[in-house]
Order: C-alpha cells, then sequence, then structure tokens
C-alpha cells in the first residue's frame, strides 16, 4: 500500500457523520494511520472562504463561471452556515472546490503518500459536456478527496414513482406527503444509515487513490458506483461485499 496515511476532515454542519468509527472501520482493512481532523475550515483563511464562495453555481446548463461573492456570501461561509436547510439549496462546482481546499493543506502534508479526505455538507456538482448541464456528485476523487453528504442524498435518484407522484405539485406539503409514502427507499438529511453508506465512498476514496480506478459496474459489489438510492443502499447496506476483481485488489492492498 502506498499510502502512508490517511486524514479524514470534516465541518460543523456535518454531525451526522461519526468520524471514529469510520476510523475503527478503515483501521480494519488498511495497514495505514488514519488521522481525524474535526472542521477543515480552521486551516482557512478570508482569501479562501472568498474562493469557496466565488465557486458556487448559478446556471446549471453552463460551464462554470467564477462569481464574485458579495460580503454576506463570504461570512456565511466563514460561519459554516447549512446550505442544506435553505429553500433553495447553494450548488458548489465539485473540481473549482475541491482545487481551492487543496491551498489548506500544510505543506510538509502535501505528500503523494498522504491521502486527504474532506466531508462537507456542501452539494458538489460537476459540469457534463454530454447534456451540457451540472449534475450533484456525492464524490470528487483526487487529493484531497471531497466527499458530499448533500451529493450522497442528492445525486443517486429516487424510485420512479416518487417523482411521478410529485408533478405537477411540488409544494413543501406534497413533498412531506410523498416522503413519507416513500420512507426508506432513500436516504434523507440526519440518516441513521449515513455513515454505513460513506463507508463505501472512503473504499471508492481509497482504491482511487491507489490504482487510479475506483467504481465497479456490477451492483453486487461494494464499490458499485450508483445512480438510484434503491442500488445505493443495496450494495452499502443490504449487500456489503465485494465482487472477485475488487476483493483481490483490497486484499493485494492491505498486504502491501
Amino acid at each position: 500500500m502506498r499510502t502512508s496515511k490517511i486524514i479524514l476532515y470534516d465541518e460543523p454542519t456535518v454531525p451526522e457523520i461519526q468520524l471514529e468509527k469510520l476510523q475503527k472501520f478503515l483501521k480494519g482493512l488498511f495497514p495505514v494511520d488514519i488521522e481525524i481532523r474535526k472542521n477543515f475550515s480552521r486551516y482557512a483563511d478570508d482569501e479562501i472562504f472568498e474562493k469557496i464562495a466565488g465557486s458556487r453555481i448559478f446556471d446549471l446548463k453552463k460551464p462554470f463561471k467564477k462569481y464574485i461573492p458579495s460580503f454576506s456570501d463570504i461570512q456565511a461561509e466563514k460561519e459554516s452556515k447549512d446550505t442544506t436547510k435553505d429553500k433553495e439549496m447553494i450548488l458548489y462546482d465539485g473540481f473549482e472546490f475541491q482545487k481551492i481546499i487543496t491551498n489548506i493543506i500544510p505543506k510538509d502534508e502535501n505528500d503523494l503518500n498522504i491521502l486527504h479526505i474532506i466531508f462537507t455538507n456542501k452539494l458538489t456538482c460537476t459540469f457534463d459536456e454530454s447534456d451540457f448541464r451540472y449534475h450533484a456528485r456525492a464524490i470528487i476523487n483526487s487529493n484531497p478527496t471531497i466527499i458530499s453528504t448533500s451529493g450522497i442524498i442528492e445525486a443517486p435518484a429516487k424510485p420512479k414513482q416518487y417523482y411521478f407522484e410529485l408533478m405537477p405539485d411540488f409544494s413543501e406539503d406534497k413533498i412531506d406527503e410523498i416522503k413519507k409514502k416513500y420512507k426508506g427507499e432513500f436516504l434523507e438529511y440526519n440518516d441513521s444509515r449515513l455513515s454505513q453508506v460513506i463507508e463505501g465512498y472512503l473504499l471508492q476514496a481509497i482504491i482511487y487513490f491507489e490504482t487510479g480506478d475506483c467504481f465497479c459496474d456490477q451492483k453486487e459489489c461494494r464499490l458499485f458506483n450508483a445512480h438510484w438510492q434503491k442500488d445505493l443502499l443495496h450494495s452499502q447496506i443490504e449487500n456489503q461485499v465485494f465482487c472477485k476483481k475488487h476483493l483481490e485488489i483490497i486484499k493485494k492492498i492491505s498486504n502491501n
């Protein structure tokens, strides 16, 4: 295993993540030092907060264009306000956000053998050239890796019938009614199952860092790239196994 250390960072607005449990999970699989650091934003300065605010997305159908944030935008980032509780959730360009966060990593830890994993509630998105629009993402694989708890909830689609029954009434009362009807079939905010699902994304991050490949095309594998909540819950909670190929890769990494 070329990774000598993995550092897990969170922010105050993702209290549902239990870093100690995730640390224990990783230690059970990989012979590497796992360190926890609370609140990655404490490593940021005013310039970083301004850049983060400037990575917001305002047009889903156009590639990223830098936004000049207002004073209140920057203050909101400095105060780590929870953007998931607003009526209209704030979206961030995932690649821009990842590049910005790279600048807060201490120089002596900007090492090819140290993997930094950032947990955020910010809804990170990437622009897809195939359909010319932004899509929410649960994970931005790189170093640092960005894992978005909002992305885990928003990116994989809910059951098709959920959307059929919701149209054309998108009122809060209707949304609450449909959510109750399909409760348990998809992840929600403050969901107790989220930490288990995050384990799978952590594995994807490590496999990508070690091999350059992170996703599996088999639904039964915990590294499956789920586009539906049903498949995500199956691979990460109901099944929790690896395909033969990725089991061998994990064993090889663990033993090196």
